[in-house]
């Protein structure tokens, strides 16, 4: 089975789960705009395209939200010790976007989908929440073609600033995806 479209990918993880327990272990936090992101959603992409049988391990589970009026980081920390609680296996990593942008030197994100669209590949830049109500939606600001596709790329922000280029360039060679996952396509930080 390979994902083609918005709607296999989310019945895919419906159907995994770990990775609904996660969500739902999030939803517990009741964040605004939150979202479980990057490796979570890719790698599951990913996985089923080279047809594993078995989860790629994940460095850590990446949270993200949008909070302006609370952008210290020891509530980040916090909102990672109560994830802990309710599941001490995964290696929570929880942020917030509204003081992200100072990573990168940017101006400041509008929202949780604005960060994730600021992420250095268009495959990474994903999100999937659980609904009050169950309902699962995706962020995905770029689209879902590159992940579906097997396709790295960088992010449009990225491809557009040279001294960013260089930054995916070594996040790139440093994660190595292609000797987990063999298919994928790396596009150079020059996006040629």
């Amino acid at each position: 089975m390979r994902i083609t479209n918005e709607q296999e990918l989310l019945q895919a993880v419906k159907e995994d789960r770990w990775m609904m327990e996660i969500l739902t272990a999030v939803r517990t936090l009741g964040l605004p705009d939150c979202w479980v992101c990057a490796g979570f959603v890719r790698s599951k992409v990913w996985d089923i395209q080279h047809g594993f049988s078995s989860r790629t391990p994940l460095a850590d589970v990446d949270v993200i939200y949008y909070d302006p009026a609370d952008r210290r980081e020891e509530t980040e920390k916090h909102l990672e010790a109560r994830l802990r609680e309710i599941d001490g296996t995964t290696p929570w990593s929880v942020k917030n976007q509204a003081r992200m942008h100072t990573v990168n030197g940017l101006a400041p994100y509008t929202s949780s989908t604005d960060g994730m669209a600021h992420f250095p590949e268009t495959a990474t830049a994903l999100g999937l929440a659980l609904t009050a109500e169950e309902d699962l939606l995706l962020s995905a600001p770029h689209g879902i073609q590159d992940v579906i596709h097997l396709v790295v790329r960088p992010s449009p922000h990225f491809l557009a600033a040279p001294k960013l280029q260089s930054v995916y360039g070594q996040r790139v060679a440093k994660k190595n995806w292609p000797a987990v996952w063999p298919q994928l396509q790396i596009v150079p930080p020059s996006g040629d």
